[in-house]
């Protein structure tokens, strides 16, 4: 890190994989504040092109990228995330790997053994955790004893390239969040899926709460919305409109009107103000500030690693393709 100036070093950053995804990792580090990016590499050079002069930046070798930069975003497909995030690791640059971690559970183990021992920050991209809404509710959930979390994350299908299943793709934002949410363990996982493009599970916790989770690539809406049953209350959040409501307890009454007794029951809503922001831009910044403090990331590799057994759970028995990861 370099060039000190009175709001501290500025961090080099780059970005290795720059499809839909990386490209706007690229976008963002250049408009973060103590960051320059110094490059990006694609394995598509014309790709890498057009996204370094829409940034600012050059397009670069890996290697070349690897010896300019303090951190780098990994935003290549999942099965190349081990071997790219080594390589990264092992030149001294702090990294933070796109979701999901990686393909194969032994290899998160070794790539995260890596980076501690290196002294190497290693984050992983489960950006929904920096959407301000979580951030709202994530406050809540220490004071609440939940009863249930329902998930739905659906869309109509997209038309790009990769081989993981919607488990892989979408239902492991809400993992993590219902992970990070509960304070207890998994005591048994059922799902049932559509092929690979339509999942849904159920995950019921030591403590016998419960998370339903429904991940699709089948519907035609797009859905990004999440409900918390408390016995203090139910919040509902929209991931899209970033919003998030809490509807209170509150007590039914009879009322007399006009000589006739009615029932009443009047729902008691509260709407927390949810401060703006893109969540990219959250992850990357917080990223970048751990790197630069060599504090510990908000998305852990452990963090990663429980993510990733749970989801090879699921679609083990959804769709009984994947091999159950024992811990």
């Amino acid at each position: 890190m370099t060039n000190t100036n009175g709001n501290g070093p500025t961090v080099r950053a780059g970005v290795i994989g720059v499809g839909t995804m990386g490209a706007n990792h690229a976008r963002v580090y250049s408009e973060l504040q103590d960051v320059t990016l110094v490059g990006v590499s694609d394995a598509d050079d014309e790709q890498a092109a057009a996204v370094a002069r829409e940034n600012g930046t050059q397009a670069m070798s890996r290697a070349a990228l690897l010896a300019a930069a303090d951190v780098v975003s990994v935003a290549v497909p999942t099965e190349l995330h081990f071997g790219i995030g080594m390589e990264a690791i092992d030149a001294g640059v702090h990294v933070l790997v796109e979701k999901p971690f990686v393909d194969d559970y032994e290899r998160g183990v070794e790539l995260a053994s890596r980076a501690e021992a290196a002294g190497v920050t290693l984050q992983v991209g489960h950006i929904e955790r920096f959407n301000p809404a979580v951030r709202v509710v994530d406050g809540l959930c220490a004071e609440l004893d939940i009863i249930s979390v329902d998930v739905r994350r659906l869309g109509p299908p997209v038309d790009r390239a990769g081989s993981d299943s919607v488990v892989f793709d979408l239902m492991v934002h809400d993992i993590d969040l219902l992970l990070s949410f509960m304070d207890t363990e998994i005591d048994e996982i059922t799902a049932n899926g559509r092929d690979k493009r339509h999942v849904s599970a159920q995950l019921t916790f030591e403590d016998g709460a419960i998370g339903d989770l429904t991940a699709s690539r089948l519907t035609q809406q797009k859905v990004r919305r999440l409900g918390i049953t408390a016995m203090e209350c139910q919040v509902n959040v929209d991931f899209i409109d970033q919003s998030v409501e809490i509807h209170r307890q509150s007590l039914p009454e009879y009322i007399e009107q006009d000589g006739d007794v009615r029932y009443r029951q009047e729902s008691v809503i509260e709407r927390p103000i949810v401060d703006s922001g893109e969540p990219l831009k959250a992850e990357l910044a917080s990223f970048v500030a751990a790197a630069r403090n060599g504090t510990a990331p908000e998305v852990t590799a452990a963090d990663g690693l429980r993510v990733l057994e749970v989801a090879h759970r699921v679609e083990q028995a959804a769709l009984g393709e994947r091999t159950e990861v024992s811990l």
